[in-house]
């Protein structure tokens, strides 16, 4: 219990998430599905408190005259680049009756965003997991009932990918294999 404790704490740091928990739980001879649901668990859990709350301290943060001109950069850059996606979907929206044409491009923007996120998300590399992903959807101001499924579903994915990797394909697939053959 001990081990899945820590597999379950290392997951939810910043950077380090999943990609670090899973193999130092398999280098604590912890079981592959425990070590998945810990290191799962954890890496999700800030997730929907930074979708949530990122904005908020920003915007607290910009009153204060030291940290304004640093909240002004980061909304720059985001609103920058949020621009180029919204640009290059625009010619690809098509407005339906129930929705007006302004509508229609942040609906057909994120439909094409929501599987960058994903993949974003499940590359597992430092730098590219749950936390970034999360920061990412709340500066481009994507739907967060929108964008935690797309992190969920990386996260689930990187989760694969790292058991895989810390495990071996053969140590991952036992689960479905009998003891007795």
């Amino acid at each position: 219990m001990k081990n899945i404790i820590y597999i379950f704490l290392i997951s939810i740091l910043p950077i380090i998430e999943l990609r670090g928990a899973i193999p130092a739980g398999a280098a604590l001879g912890v079981p592959f599905y425990y070590n998945y649901i810990a290191a799962i668990v954890g890496n999700l859990l800030p997730v929907p408190f930074i979708l949530l709350f990122i904005p908020r301290i920003l915007d607290f943060l910009a009153r204060f005259k030291l940290f304004r001109p640093v909240v002004e950069w980061v909304r720059a850059k985001a609103h920058k680049h949020s621009g180029k996606i919204v640009k290059s979907d625009a010619h690809r929206t098509d407005a339906t009756d129930a929705e007006t044409v302004e509508e229609a491009p942040k609906k057909k923007r994120f439909d094409g965003v929501f599987l960058a996120l994903l993949l974003f998300v499940m590359i597992p590399i430092p730098g590219t997991g749950a936390w970034t992903g999360a920061l990412i959807a709340s500066l481009f101001d994507l739907p967060k009932r929108r964008s935690f499924p797309a992190i969920l579903l990386g996260v689930l994915g990187a989760g694969v990918i790292m058991c895989l990797a810390s495990y071996g394909v053969v140590g991952f697939l036992k689960i479905f294999v009998s003891d007795g053959i």
